[in-house]
């Protein structure tokens, strides 16, 4: 018998039908023997009409709030995931599982009181343990807990993972079973490169970079709180057949296992390649060289909540004047731009120059570390095929490469070739 926590997203309880379906794969759980809870997602489409219905009301006269109370706008979009808990417990119990929905305020799971992207602080973890024990299923809201207000608090978007390896950790659960629209974590993204595999096991500090460079799978909060407390978490789909031979392996169900590098026997020096679209790059031309300068640059920035990511600095021959380049988001070129202008005297910079449009391509694996040459083959795989490098940045297990986003999917596939990913 194991204890088990089972995560479905958005699209695996997008209709009454696949609600039904998801209740077929948590009964052959029960039914092996299992102790299981699930932690569940708003229908999907339902967080974005809320947020919608949320953001056409009228802000309070005199309120200084960007468009509404954020205390009432978790109200509103916790919601979604309250009604699809109700009708999950309602579907299992149709087929004789004895289930009960738990919103997040009644575990209760504690967060911060920064609502609309709060933090879990603490959860109280002993009443669902209780219920373990009678042979019931829990079925918990993602995505929300209660803050120190008292008031609900929802975790930010994509929280629901979050909350799933989280309950998980409280529960000192065997697993966290995250089930969604793929059926596991690939090399590559596969609508890029038809030739990417499917994974049988990742580390996470390898899905950590993984998820923060632009792959999509699991959300970046999520892996950290696993790798922290090592949750051992499978990656599912929740499309197969819940009665499909396998799927009911209590050691390699069908998916891919992100766990401690401990458990990977052979490691790839190369694991994945990631990519992330919509990069711009701006460049400070003939900036004084002194201390506090990058704090006068990137301090304002941060405060301005821009996320900068590569940095590169090339300083004159002379030590007197540097060049300072950095990406951001394209969405966020123009805030960036006049927050720029506005500390142009202070910082001292000559000229300003951005450009937009840029990929950044991410070579990703914890064999690196005792490798030699995994820069230099990259760079030659894309010298090889015309791609321009604009900027580079490094870490111990992966290289991220900037370049412009017309040459964004030959990079993909050329790198997934060369470091033969594309090869059982």
């Amino acid at each position: 018998m194991a204890r088990i926590v089972m995560k479905f997203g958005g699209t695996s309880v997008a209709d009454l039908d696949r609600i039904r379906n998801v209740a077929r794969h948590v009964k052959r759980e029960v039914d092996a023997g299992n102790e299981v809870a699930v932690v569940v997602s708003a229908m999907a489409g339902k967080t974005n009409e809320l947020v919608g219905w949320a953001q056409q009301m009228p802000r309070a006269s005199g309120a200084n709030l960007p468009f509404f109370d954020a205390r009432e706008y978790d109200a509103i979009v916790a919601s979604g995931e309250q009604v699809s808990a109700g009708l999950l417990a309602i579907a299992l119990q149709s087929i004789g599982i004895d289930a009960r929905s738990w919103q997040g305020w009644q575990i209760p799971i504690r967060t911060d009181g920064a609502h609309g992207a709060a933090r879990i602080v603490d959860i109280d973890a002993s009443t669902l343990i209780e219920r373990f024990g009678r042979g019931q299923v829990a079925v918990v809201t993602g995505f929300q807990g209660i803050g120190p207000d008292n008031r609900i608090a929802t975790l930010g978007r994509g929280g629901s993972d979050t909350s799933a390896v989280a309950v998980a950790a409280a529960v000192k659960a065997d697993r966290c079973d995250i089930y969604t629209d793929v059926d596991g974590v690939y090399t590559t993204d596969p609508r890029i490169e038809p030739k990417a595999r499917r994974l049988s096991k990742i580390s996470f500090e390898e899905m950590l970079e993984m998820a923060s460079l632009g792959a999509k799978v699991l959300q970046v909060r999520s892996v950290e709180l696993a790798m922290v407390h090592k949750v051992r978490t499978f990656v599912r789909s929740s499309f197969d057949d819940p009665d499909a031979p396998g799927m009911g392996d209590p050691v390699n169900p069908p998916g891919t296992l992100i766990c401690d590098e401990d458990e990977i026997v052979e490691q790839q020096v190369v694991t994945g390649i990631a990519y992330a679209k919509d990069e711009a790059q701006i460049s400070l031309r003939r900036v004084s060289d002194r201390p506090g300068v990058a704090a006068g640059i990137f301090g304002p920035l941060a405060e301005a909540g821009i996320n900068v990511d590569m940095i590169v600095q090339n300083i004159s021959e002379d030590g007197s004047r540097t060049d300072m380049t950095f990406t951001v988001p394209s969405g966020d070129v123009d805030k960036a731009l006049s927050v720029l202008e506005k500390v142009r005297e202070t910082v001292g910079f000559d000229v300003l120059q951005h450009e937009a449009g840029m990929m950044k391509v991410s070579v990703i694996g914890i064999g690196m570390r005792s490798h030699a040459g995994v820069a230099a083959t990259a760079f030659k795989a894309l010298s090889e095929r015309g791609i321009n490098i604009r900027a580079i940045t490094t870490s111990e297990i992966k290289i991220s490469i900037l370049i412009d986003g017309a040459y964004g999917e030959l990079a993909v596939r050329a790198l997934h070739s060369v470091y033969g990913l594309d090869k059982q």
